[in-house]
């Protein structure tokens, strides 16, 4: 018997040693794209062992492709959130007038107003996005004292931020944090700096979305492709609403209500509110659901949406290639660059990700055991990521939350046989694996170029962008019943609502 209980002990420390404590759900690491920056940034790959950097090995350049902070609604989003506050008082008089239950009616919903309502102008940076900038310009000037230690000149520290407001004003929070106390301006001891833009009708390193008529005609062709693939979710959860608080909410109210959570828990730290009426796997239904379409329409579901990011890749490597001349050749102090620091958007920094072949799933590909990163060489689009509970890599939370980056770092290692010279990825300041480098978040200076960058410069700009494409194949022909059918009985003709799109 003793030795029974001694076994069953053993057993029981054995589970309790290897089981992962459960943490509890925060909604705000899961607002896809719409997360900020704080409550993401340090979520990454626990079994991903970093690389050490060799001995003797120092930072000589750095790229940084940062998308603006945390901003606020934009003014057509707005307007959404007012058409709701409209129409959820108009379910709440319905079902009071019907006698019906309200005892599961959360009390915020009665009077509830838009946060935003009155507000003429919208989409600028908010105050906790100039913090997120400022601060992470402190920590990259901390992490690389080599490289940040000179006195500003525009060309040793390049800026560069798109005509949008939000990046602009990201850049000089960004810039504010990395030369503070280095200068002669109030007590903080500021100092000026230039931004400098592109317009944006020309911007093909920052907007090459905005200039890529192609895309822009793919985008346009998709989206009612992709608000399909949405709806059965949304439905689903609207179903569940609608069960749980007995009023009769409609699809186009799950997805206002799904973006009203976002913003509440995002901006304003609300999460007991909106984010309260969804339970936790619905959370993470609706999270998938807007990775799927940053997904298809700006990342690895189409090859076209990272190819006209090449200008971009094309950008950094030839800064990457100036410095090591600059080092090869002794360059004087001071006559060369040693940062270059880009300010831009989600369509940014999801499509760059992608160049670098980032936050892919899988090593295999059915039976012929092609590595997703083999296909993207081969420019082949790439299976949607997993739904829930399955885990997934592509997460927007990860991939480009409020103020996400990508900062490629090249080190000069002149003591080890391999190579002279090496670059590193960190994604939101985190070191990350690189598919095209066996894996290793340290790559050679030669591998890199020839495995991550070389292979998608054939792409031109302009051909690319403006040259004729085939046209998509189209989906099968439904008969002349089955389209009535679906007309008849599908939910989208009860609630004829279309997924509201912002530029992000």
């Amino acid at each position: 018997m003793a030795m029974v209980i001694a076994t069953f002990l053993i057993i029981l420390l054995v589970v309790f040693k290897h089981s992962a404590p459960v943490e509890p759900f925060d909604v705000r690491q899961h607002l896809s794209t719409v997360s900020r920056y704080g409550a993401v940034k340090d979520i990454a790959d626990s079994t991903f062992v970093p690389s050490n950097v060799p001995d003797g090995c120092s930072p000589i350049h750095l790229n940084l492709v940062a998308r603006h902070g945390t901003r606020s609604p934009t003014k057509k989003r707005m307007r959404e959130l007012d058409k709701l506050a409209t129409h959820l008082e108009l379910l709440l008089r319905d079902a009071k007038e019907q006698n019906l239950s309200l005892k599961k009616v959360p009390a915020w919903l009665w009077g509830w107003q838009s946060p935003w309502k009155g507000k003429v102008t919208g989409g600028e940076l908010t105050d906790v996005g100039e913090v997120e900038l400022y601060h992470l310009a402190i920590r990259i000037r901390e992490r690389f004292p080599d490289l940040f230690y000179e006195e500003y000149h525009p060309d040793i520290y390049t800026i560069k931020a798109t005509q949008v407001p939000r990046a602009s004003a990201s850049a000089v929070a960004f810039g504010m944090g990395l030369f503070s106390g280095n200068g002669s301006l109030g007590p903080g001891h500021h100092r000026a700096f230039a931004v400098t833009s592109e317009s944006r009708a020309s911007d093909i390193l920052l907007r090459f979305f905005d200039c890529c008529q192609n895309y822009k005609d793919f985008k346009k062709s998709q989206e009612p492709a992709v608000d399909e693939l949405k709806e059965p979710i949304f439905d689903e959860i609207t179903a569940a609403l609608r069960k749980r608080y007995g009023l009769t909410f409609t699809r186009q109210d799950t997805s206002s209500l799904w973006f009203l959570c976002k913003q509440e828990a995002s901006l304003l730290d609300i999460t007991d509110q909106a984010c309260g009426l969804f339970s936790p796997s619905e959370v993470a239904l609706l999270e998938w659901t807007d990775d799927l379409e940053h997904f298809i329409l700006k990342g690895y579901g189409k090859s076209l949406n990272y190819q006209m990011g090449v200008p971009l890749l094309k950008d950094v490597f030839e800064s990457m290639e100036q410095a090591i001349k600059a080092k090869e050749e002794n360059y004087a102090p001071r006559s060369y660059e040693k940062a270059r620091l880009r300010f831009a958007h989600a369509e940014t920094v999801v499509p760059f990700s992608c160049l670098l072949g980032l936050f892919l799933e899988q090593s295999g590909y059915h039976l012929l055991n092609i590595s997703e990163f083999e296909q993207i060489q081969r420019e082949e689009p790439l299976k949607y990521p997993p739904k829930p509970p399955q885990k997934r890599n592509w997460k927007g939370s990860t991939v480009a939350p409020f103020a996400g980056n990508n900062m490629l770092v090249l080190y000069s290692c002149p003591a080890t046989s391999s190579s002279k010279y090496f670059v590193q990825i960190l994604h939101n300041e985190h070191p990350i694996p690189m598919p095209g480098c066996n894996n290793s978040d340290l790559c050679p200076f030669e591998v890199f170029k020839e495995r991550i960058v070389t292979p998608h410069m054939k792409h031109e700009y302009h051909a690319v962008c403006n040259a004729k494409l085939e046209k998509p194949e189209q989906k099968p022909t439904k008969s002349k019943f089955s389209q009535l059918f679906h007309w008849l009985f599908s939910p989208r003709n009860k609630d004829n609502t279309g997924f509201l799109k912002d530029d992000l």
